[in-house]
């Protein structure tokens, strides 16, 4: 093998092993295995929440459009994203953290009642399952041309040393490596941004090679792209944070609820500044000084190729980048898929099939589901191949409608009903596939975040009207759940 496979491999297995040294103390709960024991302190929960956002949409999915467009519209996602967490941390983290919940639909439950829960952890599932699958093809987009092996094996692989180390290790093995991981992918890549930048000539060099290309002048301005594009990829960063069960439940896992708005606000600065990275990185390549750039047919492996390209990077430098890229991945993958198991795990089997099992039964429900969430995404990872930050968007559309829920029912409750929620979660996911679906008919073209954000407002306020007109009255199986409140 190659110098690069080798440093990929180990990677690996330290992430294997680290799954193993945590096994022990992931298996005394269920609040163990699925938030850690609410025990993480500050750094810890920042690095665990930055590290969830920092994966394959930061890497492959902002490197693909950015190549694609010659600009650096993409970086809208990761500043979305670090103004999503700040808000969350003056806004719902403390909330999150006070109610001692599981899940995002659990806060729901609080709010709304158990029929509003049941609604949202079905969508909020769907739009787990489409990340966690794009987000293993961003994995396979790294192996295939790595090891140069077929798209298929790569899928195949990936989801094996992901299954396992999430399998053993739950919420304590993701913090864990949360921790290697961040510290690999800004050494890293960072070490490749600044050799590239050298190389290009700086950033007027770089302007000046691109442009020459026909890119457009003002491509470092990140509206260059097209306004409303760049207004989706906000709106849906902001909006689709505040109800994200991957990178919210590391705050579910907090020591209190001070940690939990701290850590929030921090994994903000730390995920800033990583998608101008993989930008530039992107960029270099489309300059076409160190290979032919006409000639990369995926623009996701685009970000792999240049990485092992002596040219732009010296073997053990790209390497070390690699792995960061790789880091950043895994660091993703792992939290989402865990994210898909604990809504399965504790909204659906213990919320609606099974109430009265132990943490036992749980956690035995929690380790299968592990391995079925890694079965079922390889088959929609192989064939279903879309742009990856474009299918990812879905996700973020879907909690774009839990965003708006949560923060109408704890500041403005009076605005909307159970009876609202609970359609505006069936017809919100309807709209954002049907505006997929319309786009690709050449119907119309509407943004699916747009669509979402306008679906739910509108139905949650024609139903309150309704109600008010009609005199109609909250159904008793919608009242808002009574939970303890945890402050410590």
């Amino acid at each position: 093998m190659n110098i690069y496979a080798w440093i990929i491999l180990g990677y690996f297995v330290l992430v294997v092993l680290i799954g193993l040294f945590t096994k022990k103390a992931a298996a005394k709960s269920a609040s163990d295995y699925l938030v850690a024991g609410r025990n993480l302190g500050v750094i810890v929960c920042a690095v665990v929440v930055a590290a969830e956002w920092l994966g394959g949409m930061s890497t492959i999915g902002v490197s693909e459009k950015a190549f694609k467009t010659a600009t650096l519209q993409p970086i809208f996602y990761n500043i979305a994203t670090a103004i999503g967490m700040v808000i969350i941390g003056f806004t719902v983290a403390a909330h999150y953290r006070r109610k001692g919940v599981h899940t995002v639909s659990e806060m729901i439950e609080t709010l709304f009642g158990p029929r509003a829960r049941s609604v949202s952890a079905i969508a909020f599932l769907i739009a787990y399952i489409t990340l966690a699958y794009v987000q293993l093809q961003t994995c396979a987009g790294v192996m295939a041309p790595l090891f140069d092996i077929s798209w298929n094996w790569a899928v195949i692989l990936s989801a094996a040393i992901i299954t396992l180390y999430t399998y053993v290790g739950g919420m304590h093995a993701l913090a864990v490596t949360g921790i290697v991981y961040l510290v690999t992918m800004y050494v890293g890549l960072g070490t490749a941004f600044v050799i590239g930048l050298v190389k290009v000539g700086g950033f007027d060099g770089l302007h000046t090679l691109l442009v020459a290309q026909g890119a457009p002048a003002n491509l470092y301005n990140p509206f260059s792209a097209g306004v409303s594009d760049a207004f989706a990829l906000l709106l849906g960063g902001v909006l689709g944070g505040m109800a994200a069960q991957a990178s919210i439940q590391p705050i579910f896992a907090a020591k209190d609820v001070s940690t939990a708005k701290r850590a929030s606000v921090l994994a903000g600065f730390i995920v800033a500044p990583f998608g101008i990275m993989t930008a530039f990185i992107a960029l270099y390549a489309k300059t076409g000084l160190f290979f032919d750039a006409a000639q990369v047919t995926d623009a996701k492996t685009v970000l792999t190729r240049i990485l092992t390209t002596p040219e732009f990077i010296p073997p053990v430098l790209g390497g070390l980048a690699l792995a960061g890229a790789l880091a950043a991945i895994l660091s993703t993958v792992g939290p989402v898929n865990f994210a898909v198991v604990t809504i399965a795990a504790k909204d659906i089997y213990h919320g609606m099939i099974n109430p009265a099992a132990d943490d036992k039964k749980i956690i035995a429900t929690a380790r299968k589901l592990v391995v079925l969430v890694g079965i079922v995404t390889i088959p929609l990872a192989i064939f279903l191949r879309g742009a990856v930050l474009d299918t990812a968007y879905v996700s973020y559309a879907i909690r774009a409608i839990g965003a708006i829920v949560i923060l109408t029912g704890l500041y403005a409750r009076g605005w909307i009903s159970a009876r609202g929620v609970r359609l505006a979660f069936i017809l919100g996911t309807v709209v954002i596939f049907g505006t997929i679906l319309a786009k690709q008919m050449g119907w119309f073209s509407v943004d699916k975040t747009y669509g979402a954000v306008i679906a739910t407002v509108t139905i949650l306020v024609i139903v309150k009207l309704y109600e008010k007109i009609t005199g109609a009255q909250d159904d008793p199986r919608d009242l808002p759940k009574n939970t303890e409140e945890h402050t410590a």
